[in-house]
């Protein structure tokens, strides 16, 4: 079975990939990174590279022969992934979410949304890394 994991280079990607890495490496599951669209301060819209994404694992000490990289021009976030898991037969999604003020907490965003109620497998949201220096364009899970 395949874990999908919601990524971009901001704290929510992040912490997706790091509870994936974790998840995966208990089950022996394959990871299939779905690189989503963020608006980068210099390229404008884009999604991380295959290359960009490797390196990420890397520096998180991954196993990178049971990894691949999915990536795609849809602005739909939470659309690319639910393809991706139909694609690869997800036994998991794993997206990040971003920190909220007390007043937002029940309210998810809306391509999470989409992911959690449309995905036909567990969905497993994690926190965002705080630590990650996050900018202010990345992109809402």
């Amino acid at each position: 079975m395949t874990i999908v994991v919601g990524y971009s280079p901001s704290g929510q990607g992040r912490a997706a990939l790091k509870a994936a890495l974790r998840y995966g490496a208990r089950t022996g599951e394959r990871l299939a990174i779905a690189s989503h669209l963020y608006n980068d301060s210099e390229r404008g819209l884009t999604a991380a590279t295959e290359r960009e994404v490797q390196a990420e694992l890397a520096a998180l000490g991954a196993e990178l022969t049971k990894v691949s990289v999915h990536s795609s021009a849809e602005r739909d976030i939470g659309e690319f992934i639910l393809a991706v898991v139909e694609d690869v037969a997800a036994s998991l999604v794993v997206i990040g979410l971003r920190r909220k003020p007390p007043i937002g907490k029940l309210n998810l965003g809306a391509s999470a949304r989409r992911v959690v109620l449309g995905a036909p497998c567990p969905v497993l949201a994690v926190k965002d890394d705080p630590g990650a220096g996050e900018d202010a364009n990345s992109p809402r899970a």
